[in-house]
């Protein structure tokens, strides 16, 4: 489990490369709600905007996602509630006034920079 990393990831940095190149700059790992214990892997405090970009077997990607044969039980409670406090997070920051964007590990950078930019036009 050392090797999982929470924060700098390859896929994360290169969204975070992509939207850079765009000239679109933003904040890591920061707190956009006090008390929440939830850090969006990009945050764009004036628009309100917090982009996760999330693993494909920690939060059960649809595509990619997979299930352990050894303990089997245990590891879908644990990602089933991961899935749970994404839920959780995404309806605390959007009550806020933060639109959450959710992108997949396998998806393009340039493709998730586009959609993160979508957002923010229309949120300026």
């Amino acid at each position: 489990m050392r090797a999982n990393r929470a924060r700098d990831t390859g896929p994360e940095l290169g969204v975070r490369r992509e939207l850079h190149r765009r000239g679109l700059r933003y904040r890591v790992h920061g707190q956009p709600v006090p008390g929440l214990r939830c850090r969006p892997d990009i945050i764009f405090v004036r628009e309100r905007v917090a982009v996760f970009v999330d693993g494909c077997f920690w939060h059960l990607c649809p595509e990619h996602g997979t299930s352990p044969a050894a303990n089997g039980e245990w590891w879908r409670h644990k990602l089933e509630a991961n899935v749970e406090r994404d839920r959780r997070n995404d309806a605390a920051l959007g009550a806020a006034g933060w639109h959450v964007v959710r992108v997949w590990e396998h998806e393009a950078p340039v493709e998730a920079a586009d959609r993160v930019s979508q957002v923010l036009t229309g949120r300026r």
